[in-house]
């Protein structure tokens, strides 16, 4: 890896970071689309893409509520498909040296929280000198390159060096040890779905877990046409229950009218 390849893997971790408009935390810090981009940038998209779906199954369920973040998941799409790449590792043990990555990934993100507060009192002052005019500067120029720096210059370092060190860490773990990794791997995917199907699983819709479930298996159809079919169906139960909902009210309306007279 050149560093210039590295140093365009940090700016990939900050833009899946930061909250600019129409990117970061709501695009490319999905791992499919991390690991995709940075499967670009070395040179094997088909490689950082599949990597990175594999990832993306483990936060199929991940919730970031009230500022906190559980895990780090830009991070570990982009290092993750990048160890992968240069490591030549299969998607189940990248996938098993991506989620601790995306750990450690919080404590940027909790510094980044910590430090952003400073800004905060920036911009009472400017408030109180009625400088508004001003305000962006500690709303968008200062956070984001305090973000850029934060998170460019520790993920440059991690992908330079680090593809050095996963290379010889699986030499040395080839072998049993390497399998349980593998292993592992392969249970994070089932760990997101669960999580997942925790919101799913609940009043209604179970029963279109089950119907979904068994025309996946059973009628042959591609990923295209099924997600169609759910939408459809999605729309219908929609329209019937509101159309439910309105008559019910139109009754009790009316109800209420003959009380009257």
């Amino acid at each position: 890896m050149s560093i210039l390849q590295a140093i365009l893997l940090g700016v990939l971790y900050w833009i899946g970071e930061a909250n600019l408009p129409f990117v970061g935390l709501w695009t490319v810090q999905r791992p499919l689309v991390c690991g995709w981009i940075a499967g670009l940038i070395l040179g094997d998209s088909l490689k950082g893409a599949m990597v990175g779906a594999s990832i993306n199954l483990v936060y199929l369920g991940f919730i970031s509520a009230g500022g906190s973040m559980p895990a780090d998941m830009a991070l570990a799409g982009t290092l993750g498909a990048a160890f992968a790449i240069t490591g030549d590792l299969d998607a189940e043990t990248a996938l098993a040296l991506a989620v601790p990555i995306g750990l450690l990934g919080t404590l940027v993100w909790n510094t980044r929280m910590t430090l952003d507060s400073f800004f905060v009192h920036l911009g009472d002052k400017f408030v109180e000198k009625e400088q508004y005019n001003k305000i962006w500067i500690v709303n968008i120029l200062l956070p984001q390159i305090m973000s850029a720096i934060i998170c460019v210059v520790p993920a440059t370092l991690a992908a330079y060096f680090g593809a050095a060190y996963v290379e010889d860490f699986i030499t040395m773990l080839s072998g049993t040890p390497l399998k349980i990794f593998q292993i592992i791997g392969g249970l994070m995917p089932a760990l997101g779905i669960a999580i997942t199907l925790q919101y799913i699983f609940k009043g209604e819709s179970r029963v279109f877990l089950f119907l979904g479930f068994v025309v996946a298996v059973y009628s042959g159809l591609a990923l295209l046409p099924l997600g169609i079919l759910a939408l459809l169906c999605s729309i219908v139960y929609v329209q019937l229950h509101f159309k439910g909902g309105s008559e019910k009210g139109n009754i009790a309306q009316e109800a209420e009218l003959e009380e009257d007279f």
